[in-house]
């Protein structure tokens, strides 16, 4: 008799699966954008430790470059291992302590993220207000200054739901530095593709994800502090609610001690580096210039396929694109046949504009001409099955 046991309902059987191959689609929505071959033949060399000699001297060029894509001095600079979000996190969690006041802005999903952010750190959150599809008006954040009094104050720079870029950074750190407030910013959808300076506009702290305007996929993403945000973040008397993203520990993996913290995503880090490679090898201010060329030539044929922009041009975002859906038109529809037919993705609203427009994206290495006679050609397809 076998003294075996085998617990009822459980298959013994390997799985059967097979190869992968996921379907080869061209990138045009909001991130992920297309991945730089570069970047992917990085990914595919061997792996050091994350201790190793040869990989410290990586991490000081990552953050070398990371430096000259922020357009900061910081020496707090470094990419988070995780997403955007856990850079995000990392920026909010650590800077917002127990008692703090953060005003967070509502014209976009991503204001609202910052809410649910600092509020799980222990602040107080109020809000500057603005309407969806619109930048904030530095009038109304001194006035929610004057009445608040916050001790953080967060702005989307790109607000990917929208495809709205705020063009008066530097009145609203002016604004909040008048106050002795901390700015954070939320870069995730212009670095490295839209006019951002972090040191020139005064802003404290700035983070980002490296799977949009960078071209690399996510999983070591962005993360500046000036000195003055590390001192608060240092000086705390509470410790940060999340051991993983605390900077007073990551500085000692990324500082000059580089002592054990966790384990990096070495692979991640490799293809950062060559993503950043590229950016200092076009030039940023060259980038920047490419990103907003190719894009208004994507703006151009959209009006003349009858589309109008969601975002007025003097806060367009060239790095997301947010179209307006016509009357009488299938948004999913015609999202559902540019995947189905021409394996090309761009994506619906979110939160108070879903339904309402698709955002296509024109970053990094998708934000090539041939990407943008694509989605045309393929948008105008699309709408004609639906007799617009």
């Amino acid at each position: 008799m076998s003294n075996s046991h085998v617990e009822p309902g459980v298959d013994e059987r390997p799985p059967e699966v097979g190869e992968l191959t996921p379907p080869d689609r061209t990138l045009m929505g909001p991130g992920p954008s297309d991945v730089h071959p570069r970047v992917l033949k990085a990914m595919s060399t061997p792996l050091v430790g994350h201790l190793d000699p040869s990989f410290v001297e990586i991490m000081d060029e990552v953050q070398e470059l990371l430096r000259y894509t922020f357009r900061t001095d910081n020496r707090w600079t470094i990419p988070v291992s995780g997403t955007g979000s856990a850079s995000m996190e990392a920026a909010i969690g650590n800077l917002v302590e127990p008692g703090d006041t953060m005003l967070v802005p509502t014209n976009g999903y991503f204001g609202g993220r910052m809410k649910s952010m600092a509020e799980r750190a222990g602040g107080e959150v109020v809000e500057v207000h603005a309407p969806w599809g619109e930048p904030l008006d530095p009038v109304d954040v001194e006035r929610a200054f004057d009445e608040h009094q916050p001790d953080v104050f967060g702005f989307v720079h790109a607000e990917t739901s929208t495809g709205v870029r705020q063009p008066d950074v530097a009145e609203l750190t002016d604004v909040a530095h008048a106050h002795d407030a901390f700015v954070i910013a939320d870069c995730v959808t212009s670095l490295g593709g839209v006019e951002m300076r972090v040191d020139d506009w005064g802003v404290d702290v700035a983070y980002s994800g490296p799977q949009k305007c960078l071209s690399c996929p996510p999983g070591a993403s962005p993360l500046t502090l000036s000195d003055r945000a590390m001192d608060k973040v240092l000086d705390r008397e509470e410790r940060p609610r999340s051991w993983y993203l605390d900077l007073s520990l990551l500085e000692g993996y990324w500082g000059d001690d580089r002592s054990y913290h966790h384990t990096a995503p070495i692979t991640n880090v490799y293809a950062l580096r060559e993503a950043l490679r590229l950016v200092a090898e076009e030039g940023i201010e060259a980038r920047w210039a490419r990103h907003r060329e190719v894009a208004s030539d994507l703006k151009a044929g959209l009006r003349e396929l009858g589309l109008e922009m969601n975002a007025p041009d003097e806060y367009w975002l060239p790095s997301l694109n947010a179209v307006r859906v016509p009357d009488g038109v299938d948004d999913a529809a015609v999202i559902d046949h540019l995947l189905a037919e021409y394996d090309l993705e761009i994506a619906s609203g979110l939160g108070d504009l879903e339904g309402d427009i698709w955002r296509i994206g024109c970053m990094g290495h998708s934000a090539r001409p041939k990407n943008v006679e694509y989605v045309l050609a393929a948008l105008e397809d699309a709408l004609a099955e639906q007799e617009f």
